[in-house]
C-alpha cells in the first residue's frame, strides 16, 4: 500500500491560511528550513501532488454552507496522492469528510480501493473495509443520502509540506501551487482537462497546528506582514466553474461506479509535468 494511506485516520487542528507569491513563499521555506523537515510523506523536497473529487448536493448546499459562514458545516471527497504509477481499481485512495466546527478543522477517514470508494459514495454501496474504518464509512454513507451528494468537481495541486520536529510536535506548513479544477470528465483516473482558477504567481500556504502556533513562527509571519485569507479552494473552483459558459446552469449527476471504472485509465499527466521539472532543476 502507498505510505500516503498509513497515516491517522481522524485528527482535529487549527489551519491558517494565507494568499502570497511565489517570491514570499520561497523567502518562507528557506527559513522554515531551520526548524521544520521535508515532509517524509513527499520526495526529498516534501513536494508531491494532490487530486481531490469532491462531492455536493444538486444545489451546492456545500458551498452555500461556507459562503453563508455557517459555523458547524462538512465537505466530502475522495483524495489520490499521485505517486506516477497508474491509478486503477486497485489503488487505494481517501475517502474523507473535512469538516469544520467554528475554528477546529476535523477530519475523518477512511482508505479504500479506488473502485470501493466510488461504490460507496457513487453507488452509495458499503464495501468490505477495515474495521478501524468502520465509524467512518457509516458517516459517510448517511451524509451522502442525507445531502444526495453527487460529484461536483476535482481539484488538483502540488503541494510542497514541512513538518515540525520534536519541539513542534503536530505542526505542518504546506505551499500549494499549480491549482487547477475540472469538472468534466469527474474522473480521477483520466487525463486531466484543467483549468487554474488560482493565478499562476500564486501560492496557497496553510500553517497546520493541534494546539499552539511557536513563537519563532508567529514573529516570522508578524515581520513578513501577512495577513490571514479565509480561501476555500473547493468554493474558489466552483466560481471559477461558474464564470466559465453554461457552467452557472448545469446539473450535478453521479454516474454508476461500473460506467466510470470502464473509461480509459492513464499516467497523471499533472504528475508527468513534476517529475520534468524537478530534472530541469
Amino acid at each position: 500500500m502507498n505510505h500516503f494511506y498509513k497515516t491517522m485516520r481522524n485528527f482535529n487542528r487549527f489551519e491558517l491560511k494565507y494568499m502570497i507569491d511565489l517570491k514570499q513563499a520561497e523567502e518562507f521555506k528557506k527559513v522554515l528550513q531551520r526548524y521544520m523537515t521535508p515532509d517524509t510523506y513527499g520526495n526529498q523536497d516534501g513536494c508531491y501532488t494532490i487530486a481531490n473529487l469532491y462531492y455536493d448536493s444538486p444545489n451546492f448546499r456545500c458551498y452555500w454552507e461556507k459562503e453563508n459562514g455557517i459555523k458547524y458545516r462538512r465537505k466530502l471527497r475522495i483524495r489520490h496522492y499521485e505517486t506516477g504509477a497508474t491509478l486503477t481499481d486497485e489503488t487505494p485512495v481517501f475517502v474523507e469528510i473535512k469538516q469544520r466546527v467554528d475554528r477546529v478543522t476535523q477530519k475523518r477517514r477512511s482508505v479504500l480501493a479506488y473502485r470501493d470508494a466510488l461504490h460507496l459514495c457513487s453507488d452509495r454501496q458499503i464495501p468490505n473495509h477495515d474495521p478501524v474504518d468502520r465509524d467512518a464509512i457509516k458517516e459517510i454513507f448517511v451524509y451522502l443520502w442525507q445531502y444526495n451528494l453527487v460529484p461536483a468537481n476535482i481539484i488538483r495541486y502540488q503541494r510542497q509540506a514541512f513538518t515540525g520536529t520534536v519541539y513542534d510536535p503536530g505542526l505542518r506548513v504546506t505551499f500549494d501551487t499549480d491549482l487547477s479544477f475540472q469538472v468534466a470528465p469527474l474522473h480521477l483516473h483520466e487525463k486531466r482537462t484543467t483549468l487554474p482558477f488560482i493565478p499562476a504567481d500564486k501560492v496557497v500556504m496553510e500553517i497546520k497546528v493541534n494546539e499552539r502556533i511557536p513563537n519563532w513562527l508567529t514573529e516570522m509571519i508578524a515581520a513578513k506582514n501577512l495577513q490571514l485569507y479565509r480561501i476555500s479552494k473547493y468554493c474558489c473552483s466552483i466560481e471559477a466553474a461558474w464564470d466559465l459558459p453554461g457552467m452557472q446552469s448545469r446539473n450535478l449527476i453521479s454516474e454508476p461506479s461500473q460506467e466510470v471504472l470502464s473509461s480509459a485509465y492513464s499516467v497523471p499527466v499533472f504528475w508527468n509535468s513534476l517529475q520534468h521539472a524537478e530534472k530541469n532543476n
